[in-house]
């Protein structure tokens, strides 16, 4: 866990993650993300959405309410089956989901356990109390995840609604009106990213897992006899996507569910774990829900929710293919995946960041050896930022500089100094390799654009 502490501790340094309501103490897993963790969250999301929606002729963006009428709910089956096995410790109230906590002491994957098999399985076990050592556990109880408000002015008479635990729902409901505005046939997809909600007990692990996160979510509908096909395809498109951005191959692994585990909507779902310093946990699911919530909501809207092929007239309810990848759990794992230790030859160690140029919060970084070099310096910082995104930074030695900019992933760092003013040239220095080049000013954006 060493990892993730020392990667805690420069996201606060450097201006990455703090602490949520931090003058105030705090709120118990909540985080604000500061000037480069918030340009870094939006690069990756950029980088998503031009992967899989500009770039491609079968998608479309979507972007829907938070808020959606409770009856969505009721359809998707969230109100009755979205719930945690809760279980609180008598003896200190430390409160834990069941099943989790049976997982971690067996290493392996529980699903499909009612809660007494749950309980039973605790007892027979002696697991213990994470908090207090104590072997003393209420029953399990279901505990729906979903956060409740209320809409209208006084309580009393207002109607129930929820915060979305998910932005799939908002593409379904959608489903009818992208057909009907929309000029597309099958297979095509709907993505969308946004915040979503879910009051669960959450571990501690940074933000592996918080009540409050964002979602990169695609619907690809597709005829059912070919969904295989195009499930096989998603995994292959999401492999390239993590090589982009820089994600170590060997950090990856893929989990097919087992039978007994698939979500009440699935017939077939494969998670991507990664290598956390805690050990293996998702990072994304891809699933065939096959035809399960279209179906649901034609049962519960009384909307007709099909496609019908303009080329044979055939009309009939897609299944779809449902790849959803968190953005902040996506966030974590390429900080986890840049951070580095290094090692100098003359004994120094440096902290670097090894971020893809694809998504780093800064792209280059304008020094002047001096101060008095500051109004030159400025003009080529100004120019450069036009096309990258560029940082200014006169402050302290050249050295820290350098080491300051390794920490926010900088990958190139320009020194204008004394001998610019005579070759009309500046110092490039590299992240990675730390090497040096002289660039003539006049083809910096040439050289920076080959390399970002």
């Amino acid at each position: 866990m060493a990892l993730m502490e020392d990667v805690m501790s420069l996201c606060k340094r450097r201006g990455f993650v703090f602490p949520g309501s931090d003058i105030y103490g705090g709120l118990a897993n909540t985080w604000d993300y500061g000037p480069y963790g918030s340009q870094l969250k939006r690069n990756i999301l950029n980088f998503w959405w031009k992967t899989f929606i500009d770039d491609r002729d079968d998608m479309l963006g979507l972007d829907s309410a938070i808020l959606m009428n409770p009856r969505v709910w009721e359809a998707s089956g969230h109100v009755k089956n979205f719930a945690d096995p809760l279980m609180d410790c008598k003896n200190c109230q430390e409160r834990v989901r069941g099943d989790k906590i049976l997982e971690e002491k067996l290493q392996i994957t529980i699903a499909g356990l009612s809660n007494d098999e749950i309980f039973n399985k605790i007892m027979d076990e002696k697991i213990k109390c994470p908090k207090c050592g104590k072997l003393d556990w209420t029953q399990p109880r279901a505990f729906n995840l979903m956060f409740k408000t209320y809409q209208g002015v006084i309580e009393d008479t207002a109607e129930q609604i929820y915060l979305r635990p998910e932005t799939a729902q908002g593409i379904f409901v959608n489903f009818k009106n992208i057909i009907d505005s929309m000029r597309v046939r099958l297979p095509f997809g709907v993505g969308q990213y946004g915040k979503s909600f879910r009051n669960e007990i959450t571990p501690g692990n940074f933000i592996f897992r918080t009540r409050e996160f964002e979602q990169m979510e695609i619907e690809y509908f597709v005829r059912p006899e070919n969904a295989e096909q195009y499930f096989d395809a998603w995994v292959e498109d999401y492999k390239k996507f993590f090589a982009d951005l820089a994600i170590p191959a060997e950090k990856l692994r893929l989990r097919y569910h087992e039978k007994d585990e698939l979500s009440h909507y699935s017939t077939k779902t494969v998670d991507f774990e990664y290598e956390f310093p805690f050990g293996w946990g998702e990072l994304m699911g891809i699933a065939h829900r096959g035809s399960y919530d279209l179906d649901q909501h034609i049962k519960f809207s009384g909307e007709k929710l099909q496609y019908r092929d303009p080329m044979t007239n055939e009309v009939f309810v897609p299944h779809v293919v449902e790849p959803a990848l968190g953005l902040t759990r996506m966030f974590l794992i390429v900080l986890l995946s840049a951070y580095q230790l290094e090692k100098l030859e003359n004994g120094e160690e440096r902290t670097v960041m090894h971020f893809s140029p694809k998504i780093a919060p800064v792209q280059v970084a304008v020094f002047p050896l001096q101060k008095d070099l500051s109004a030159e310096a400025t003009a080529v910082y100004k120019d450069l930022k036009k096309a990258f995104r560029a940082e200014f930074d006169e402050s302290g030695a050249i050295g820290k500089r350098y080491r300051r900019q390794d920490e926010i992933g900088t990958p190139f760092c320009i020194t204008f100094d004394f001998d610019s003013r005579d070759d009309a040239s500046v110092t490039v220095r590299d992240r990675d390799s730390m090497k040096q080049e002289r660039v003539k000013i006049e083809d910096l954006k040439e050289y920076l654009a080959g390399k970002l």
